[in-house]
């Protein structure tokens, strides 16, 4: 077996790298032993050539990570099965790290026995790694007024930016520049997705939470109905409430329930709606809604009161006729008959 700490002292001439498979060489050659080139940077997870450009006379060459000889002429040294010899020949040598990782970061050495002198060039790896996040907040429900903090942790070289936001929202108050998003007092208006960005140079990682906010029903002001004796009617009850809330309708202190007395009653989320199929006199009147959950209740009032269709005959009297509830028949009394009555009438007391 070669004895590592003879590889370590080898000098080398110039020397390329290839990154994703491009060279990227020297600017000349270097007069002194020891040369040391421009810092490369790859992405983690790609593939890494390092190729050293011998020159002639070349009797040993090797290639060293840091204190580790990776390879010395064709005898593999590194036991990591991403690390392969690519070309050996007398103009060049390369090598090739697939994978890579941000184990991989730091000082590469091609060292390069020649019949003259030993020669080294070195070159610094530096790994990108894209932004990960790592720990986040999980989905949450809360009661209004509650103070809500949201986590977002991310890794990523360059360290990433982190970025939190409501989508969507245009309220600039519901988004933070840090790791961390404070929601004191949180409103039900609060409610919803919120966006945790983790970007850096090489890409951008986005994950969400969603945030339920718990609130007692809050009812529309009840709206009176007018229905003719004999149609159908409906009275509508809407909340707004988290968790839904659950309807209760009453007459004066009795609760309705449904089917009773031809009554249906039908809950679809916020809104409930109480119907009269065939509406009779005693079905007027006012009518009380109840909309709970349980964070509360709230109630409204809404009035079913009769409309009077006009009949044809009354119609066709006009606004002079005074009808007789006995006879049926009416009389017109025009002006001038209604002035002589009242004349009449004055001098009959005298």
């Amino acid at each position: 077996m070669k004895n590592p700490v003879c590889w370590v002292v080898l000098t080398g001439i110039s020397i390329a790298f290839i990154q994703q498979g491009l060279p990227v060489r020297s600017q000349g050659e270097s007069q002194s032993d020891n040369k040391q080139m421009d810092n490369i940077t790859i992405r983690q997870g790609e593939t890494l050539f390092l190729s050293c450009l011998q020159g002639d006379f070349v009797t040993h060459t090797a290639w060293l990570n840091r204190s580790s000889i990776l390879y010395a002429g064709e005898d593999k040294w590194s036991v990591d099965p991403r690390v392969s010899l690519v070309t050996l020949n007398q103009d060049e040598f390369t090598i090739k790290i697939e994978d890579v990782d941000l184990t991989d970061e730091g000082q590469y050495i091609c060292a390069v026995q020649t019949s003259s002198r030993p020669r080294t060039t070195s070159v610094h790896i530096i790994v990108q790694v894209p932004p990960k996040i790592v720990n986040l907040s999980k989905d949450l429900v809360v009661n209004e007024g509650s103070n809500v903090t949201l986590m977002c942790l991310a890794n990523g070289k360059p360290e990433p930016a982190i970025v939190w936001r409501m989508i969507p929202s245009s309220d600039d108050s519901l988004g933070s520049d840090n790791e961390v998003l404070e929601i004191p007092f949180i409103s039900r208006d609060k409610a919803g997705v919120y966006e945790c960005t983790a970007a850096n140079d090489i890409a951008v990682d986005t994950q969400t939470v969603e945030l339920i906010v718990n609130f007692p029903p809050s009812i529309s002001d009840g709206r009176d109905v007018g229905v003719t004796l004999g149609q159908r009617g409906v009275l509508l009850c809407e909340a707004d409430a988290v968790p839904e809330a659950d309807f209760e309708w009453y007459r004066d202190d009795r609760r309705i329930f449904n089917g009773f007395d031809g009554i249906e009653i039908e809950d679809d989320g916020a809104l409930s709606k109480l119907t009269f199929f065939n509406v009779s006199e005693a079905d007027y009147g006012n009518y009380s809604c109840v909309a709970t959950n349980k964070l509360g209740s709230a109630n409204t009032s809404i009035v079913l009161y009769e409309i009077i269709e006009p009949t044809s005959s009354t119609l066709l009297q006009g606004p002079g006729a005074v009808q007789d509830g006995n006879s049926g028949t009416s009389t017109v009394f025009t002006p001038t008959c209604l002035l002589l009555i009242v004349l009449l009438h004055l001098l009959l007391k005298f």
